[in-house]
């Protein structure tokens, strides 16, 4: 048996990948290749999970769904002849014998629909969160949003009700309990997002060593995406937020943790902070010092190795990021955000982003009014507490994607560990 992952994105492929890396180790589980249909597959080839099929970077990044104006560039840089390509790939696996998983959006469950293969899907894209909570549907919504009864549309169901659709794997609860309304047997295990943030005990000395003791002190992580050169531009408008917050929080030490992808280039971020006024200080991770306006310290350390340790030392983060975001969140963090021009973060993506994750975002309108929120929201315990129930609700705990691969070894693994024919029957 052999199973191929489609997924449309950078944040897809890395879920893509938690699943897979759990499913290989199972008795018999199939053989593994992707099919990466945005960008060139990376966190597969990291993972040792072979690339079947053609790949290209398109010039949006992926992004044109926040900015139908990329798609005309993406046109341009080849779209329609590697998506045709892409179309082809799947049906000459699905002819092989093979089965697919598809993880995102639509696009990857279409791709695996038109192959002919048995396949599944795990959805990330949609959540009935964007359209209502527990309580109902949020207010202020155009009627046309959830026409037909949930975030995702007939067609869409449709395919995830397939008599070929083998197991529909939800975001969150909410999510799956009104598919399962609307006739789809969807599961929600787990969200695979919040696994791989276990923390190592070096790497938690090392950063809290790169810091003078303090008795008052507040702990930021900061969180500017992933993408170049739109993380470029997110982090200057991050230094504008510090600003403010160093004067807010005039009383105490100010920690900063800025968690960077391993593929930006560090000497950009660098600039702006000395531009900023930012001192180079020694240290085991590249580090600057300032001094707020009331004498207090501010020590920000530019980490690109240290992801969930500078989430899990954090009091709240600042972010211009998607599953970076999404995870702070989930361990229970507020988060304070604020739009800029993109092509990801842009005003629409934040406003979705809170819509998504309720009410541990904080939205505003400028970096400027970071520090006043701040200040507001850790002032208030009660808040604080809601908060952390939120994030757990919305996010879930570790281990979904574990949990997704058992699932699926049931259905594919060599030979079959269940006779289970169906999830859509």
């Amino acid at each position: 048996m052999k199973l191929l992952c489609i997924s449309n994105g950078h944040g897809e492929d890395g879920i893509a990948v938690r699943i897979l890396k759990q499913l290989r180790q199972l008795p018999g589980s199939p053989s593994l290749a992707a099919l990466p249909i945005v960008g060139e597959g990376r966190s597969f080839e990291k993972a040792g999970i072979a690339i079947h099929g053609p790949t290209q970077a398109m010039p949006s990044g992926g992004f044109i769904y926040m900015d139908r104006s990329q798609l005309w560039r993406d046109v341009q840089g080849g779209l329609v002849g590697l998506t045709l390509a892409q179309l082809k790939t799947a049906r000459q696996w699905a002819k092989s014998g093979g089965k697919i998983l598809a993880v995102g959006d639509v696009v990857p469950l279409a791709i695996a629909w038109q192959s002919g293969a048995d396949y599944s899907f795990v959805g990330t894209a949609k959540s009935e969160y964007s359209l209502r909570d527990e309580r109902g549907r949020l207010p202020g919504r155009p009627p046309t949003d959830g026409w037909s009864g949930s975030v995702y549309v007939p067609w869409e169901r449709w395919l995830m009700a397939h008599p070929r659709c083998r197991g529909v794997f939800a975001r969150d609860q909410l999510t799956a309990d009104i598919l399962q309304k609307k006739g789809v047997p969807a599961i929600y295990p787990g969200n695979p997002m919040m696994d791989d943030l276990e923390t190592s005990a070096d790497q938690l000395a090392r950063l809290t060593a790169s810091f003078d003791p303090a008795p008052a002190r507040l702990t930021l992580a900061l969180l500017p995406g992933s993408r170049a050169p739109e993380a470029f531009d997110n982090w200057q408008r991050m230094v504008d937020a510090i600003a403010s917050v160093l004067e807010t929080f005039g009383d105490r030490q100010v920690r900063l943790l800025a968690a960077l992808a391993p593929a930006l280039n560090l000497a950009a971020f660098k600039d702006v902070l000395l531009d900023a006024g930012w001192q180079p200080v020694t240290g085991d991770y590249p580090t600057f010092q300032r001094q707020g306006r009331q004498g207090n310290q501010g020590v920000l350390v530019l980490t690109t190795n240290a992801f969930a340790e500078c989430l899990h030392l954090a009091d709240a983060a600042l972010a211009t990021a998607g599953t970076a975001t999404e995870q702070a969140v989930g361990l229970g963090k507020p988060v304070v955000t604020f739009p800029g021009p993109g092509p990801q973060f842009t005003y629409a993506f934040a406003e979705a982003q809170l819509r998504l994750l309720g009410p541990s975002v904080l939205l505003l309108s400028q970096p400027d009014e970071a520090g006043a929120a701040l200040r507001d929201c850790l002032a208030d315990s009660p808040r604080l507490q809601r908060i952390a129930e939120n994030g757990r609700r919305r996010m879930g705990p570790p281990g979904g994607a574990g949990a997704i691969a058992q699932v699926l070894h049931q259905h594919y693994a060599d030979p079959p560990y269940s006779d289970v024919t169906s999830w859509a029957t």
